[in-house]
């Protein structure tokens, strides 16, 4: 049986609602809520379950965001920066003394001994900001990966601080590689700032934004909004598997540690679309945020993302065939996107398929939340694409 939870929907969008029942109804995912907005506000909301899975599906149910906490943690970051509190290519060890000796992984022995050698430059907070650093992510590496299983490193994800031990992959400022950068930026925010990155958020961008239901830490009336999680089969079905954050991590994770909403992060995208303010507050100036959206890693490109864990993450390239670049915590697309949104939009997403964008020029963002594992799962981007196609269109009819 399907759940319906919609709300603030114009006319004209009707045909918006259809393709997210239709994604239900089809199997692409067994809960979905999809949101969209202009400059002028939000002009659509919309949260399609199916009752068979159990928790109705809603624009309050509780999302693990996953790496759409980088952006949060960035623009953290910014804050400092406009504050004159930190320098964007200010050496990162000035704040954090463990980075001011990085090692990089230069290979293996025959036995399997990881050998290191010492990086040829510092680690700068550009670098950090942008995946430059040469911290990846052994969910996208086989390298780190086989470093990881070698030394009985825990992975980022586990909350543990003995993550942060890992080498680099290659020297800073020499390529681009999606990892666990933004957890150093989140350590950077703590240290300057004097607080825990749950008190920073909260007092510096969500109490702002009215985002109540954002945090890493959840209560239990929130637990019981939580979005079930699910796991693509073989044969294209969807079994729940409920997961387990780390119940005590030792940090916070910038990178991938918070909860939220649709109806929370919208908010917070909102904000980024007007130029860092919302609603009478001012959470950036709007020449960091145009910064943030702009390329910040030159001639190199975004690379394509090739999966270790198949089950967590499919391969992916958002832009394949075309060149993209990144910002300062944000995938920019060089020409226009084959569904709607202008060159120079910024976009990123979480791994259980939260997605988002926020285009400058034509003055529109959405975002669509579901909780299916792998990413970049070939029914769910399927909807992602159709959603932003059908929310552009939409807006299209409207203003004609």
């Amino acid at each position: 049986m399907l759940d319906v939870n919609q709300r603030n929907i114009h006319p004209g969008f009707e045909a918006v609602d259809a393709l997210m029942r239709d994604g239900v109804e089809g199997g692409a995912v067994a809960g979905v809520a999809g949101l969209g907005a202009t400059a002028d506000g939000i002009i659509y909301e919309g949260a399609f379950g199916d009752a068979a899975f159990g928790a109705p599906m809603s624009l309050d149910t509780v999302f693990w965001i996953l790496s759409m906490t980088k952006a949060v943690t960035a623009t953290a970051c910014m804050q400092l920066i406009e504050q004159g509190r930190l320098g964007v290519d200010q050496a990162a060890s000035d704040v954090l003394p463990e980075l001011a000796f990085p090692q990089v992984l230069d290979g293996f022995d025959v036995d399997g001994t990881p050998r290191l050698r010492p990086a040829k430059r510092p680690i700068t907070v550009r670098h950090l900001l942008t995946h430059t650093s040469g911290y990846t992510y052994s969910l996208w590496s086989e390298v780190l990966a086989r470093y990881e299983k070698a030394t009985g490193t825990p992975v980022i994800f586990s909350g543990k601080n003995a993550a942060f031990g890992v080498p680099l992959e290659f020297d800073p400022g020499e390529r681009w590689q999606y990892g666990m950068s933004i957890d150093w930026i989140g350590k950077l925010v703590e240290a300057i700032s004097g607080q825990s990155l749950e008190v920073y958020f909260r007092e510096n961008i969500f109490a702002p934004l009215g985002m109540r239901d954002t945090g890493f830490l959840i209560g239990s009336e929130q637990k019981r909004r939580v979005a079930v999680a699910m796991q693509r089969q073989a044969d294209g079905s969807l079994k729940p598997q409920p997961y387990e954050p780390p119940l005590r991590p030792e940090f916070f994770m910038g990178g991938t540690g918070l909860f939220s909403t649709p109806r929370d992060y919208m908010a917070f995208l909102r904000m980024l679309l007007n130029g860092g303010r919302l609603d009478g507050a001012q959470v950036l100036r709007p020449e960091t945020v145009a910064a943030m959206m702009t390329n910040q890693i030159g001639e190199f490109n975004v690379a394509r993302m090739c999966s270790t864990q198949p089950t967590r993450s499919m391969s992916f390239d958002l832009f394949p065939g075309t060149p993209h670049k990144w910002g300062f915590s944000f995938d920019i697309n060089e020409h226009p996107g084959p569904h709607g949104r202008s060159a120079g939009s910024a976009a990123w997403a979480g791994a259980m398929n939260t997605h988002y964008w926020i285009d400058p020029v034509r003055k529109v963002t959405g975002a669509l939340f579901t909780q299916v594992w792998p990413f970049f799962d070939d029914q769910v981007v399927a909807l992602l694409n159709a959603f932003e196609q059908g929310l552009y269109k939409a807006i299209e009819d409207v203003r004609a």
